[in-house]
């Protein structure tokens, strides 16, 4: 069970898990997820780190978009925003890239989720690993990460 799970389970938050066989090769780990749980890519959302000014942030976004860096900066109202540093990004999240979960970080970040989220009754979000997604309601999401929704993606 991953640290994901675990919150989910202690918060008693209604979640289902998905599981499937992640191939080594995927380029994309979000649209893997997508594809092989059989989902429209903009249910599955995936989970990035950002680098702001002086601090690294969650960016949870739909698979089948980019994320807008500009547009993170704004809501976070820093100056800029990058993508983290991979090593940064595991090291502070406590996930490999691939599987890092907005859910059950290390260290909690400031967290942004694509505010198309609230589009869907549920969402798919990465469960902690590699090969397992999450599917909970968006608004469960947002509250456990006390998340901003904004306008994100490209």
């Amino acid at each position: 069970m991953t640290p994901a799970i675990k919150l989910l389970k202690k918060q008693g938050i209604t979640h289902t898990v998905h599981e499937y066989k992640h191939n080594a090769h995927a380029t994309s780990f979000g649209l893997e997820a997508a594809e092989k749980l059989n989902l429209s890519p903009e249910l599955v959302f995936k989970t990035l780190i950002v680098q702001l000014d002086k601090q690294l942030a969650v960016c949870v976004v739909p698979v089948s978009h980019s994320l807008n860096l500009k547009a993170v900066a704004k809501a976070a109202s820093s100056k800029k925003a990058a993508m983290a540093d991979k090593q940064d990004a595991q090291k502070t999240t406590g996930y490999v890239l691939g599987g890092v979960s907005p859910l059950g970080q290390k260290k909690r970040l400031a967290t942004f989720i694509d505010e198309s989220a609230l589009n869907y009754q549920t969402i798919y979000v990465s469960a902690g690993k590699r090969g397992m997604d999450v599917e909970l309601a968006p608004q469960d999401l947002q509250n456990l990460c006390n998340a901003t929704l904004a306008n994100i993606k490209d």
